[in-house]
C-alpha cells in the first residue's frame, strides 16, 4: 500500500459506499493518528451521509477517554497504540454511534515518538460490530504523510473486507 493515491482512497471510498448501502448499513470511525483522514475520505463520496454515521477524531488519551469511554487504567497498563485501545475505541464508537460497523485507529506516525516497541510506522486498527471485534496492526514505511495514507487505505479495504465477508 505505499503507493497508495488519492484516487485509489476515492475508488475504496466508492466501494466501500455500495457496499455499506448494498447490505442497508452504516460506518463510523474513531481515529487518532489519522487525524480525521477515514472521515474525509468516506465524506468525500456524494451521497454518503446514506452510509456514514459520524466519527470522532480523539487524539490524545483524555479524548479517547471523554468521547468514546476508553478506560484510562487501558491507556496507562497498554499505552494508545495498542489492540486494547483501538478495541475499546471501535467499541465506544460503536455504542456512541446509529452505525452498524466502526472503525478505529491509533498508531505512531512519526517522525518522532516512537520507541523499541512501539516504532514509527505502527498503527493499530479495530473494527466492531454488534456481534464480532477484531483488532490488527501494520507496521508501514515512509515518512509521516505516507504512514497515514497507508493506514487510511487499509482502514477502507479492511471495512469493504469485513462487509464482503460477514
Amino acid at each position: 500500500m505505499q503507493n497508495l493515491t488519492a484516487k485509489t482512497v476515492e475508488s475504496l471510498s466508492h466501494t466501500l459506499g455500495q457496499e455499506l448501502l448494498a447490505r442497508g448499513k452504516k460506518v463510523s470511525s474513531v481515529e487518532s493518528c489519522t487525524g480525521g483522514g477515514v472521515a474525509f475520505a468516506i465524506t468525500e463520496v456524494a451521497g454518503s451521509s446514506q452510509w456514514f454515521e459520524r466519527s470522532w477524531v480523539t487524539y490524545s488519551n483524555q479524548a479517547k477517554n471523554e468521547e468514546v469511554n476508553v478506560s484510562l487504567d487501558t491507556l496507562a497498563i497498554h499505552g494508545a497504540v495498542s489492540s486494547e485501545v483501538v478495541l475499546e475505541m471501535a467499541q465506544g464508537g460503536l455504542r456512541k454511534s446509529a452505525a452498524d460497523l466502526c472503525i478505529s485507529i491509533s498508531g505512531v506516525a512519526g517522525p518522532g515518538g516512537g520507541t523499541a516497541t512501539k516504532p514509527v510506522g505502527l498503527v493499530w486498527f479495530a473494527i466492531a460490530t454488534e456481534s464480532n471485534n477484531r483488532s490488527f496492526s501494520r507496521c508501514f514505511s515512509g515518512d509521516r504523510y505516507q504512514v497515514r495514507q497507508q493506514a487510511i487505505g487499509l482502514a477502507l479495504t479492511e471495512l469493504i473486507d469485513s462487509l464482503v465477508n460477514s
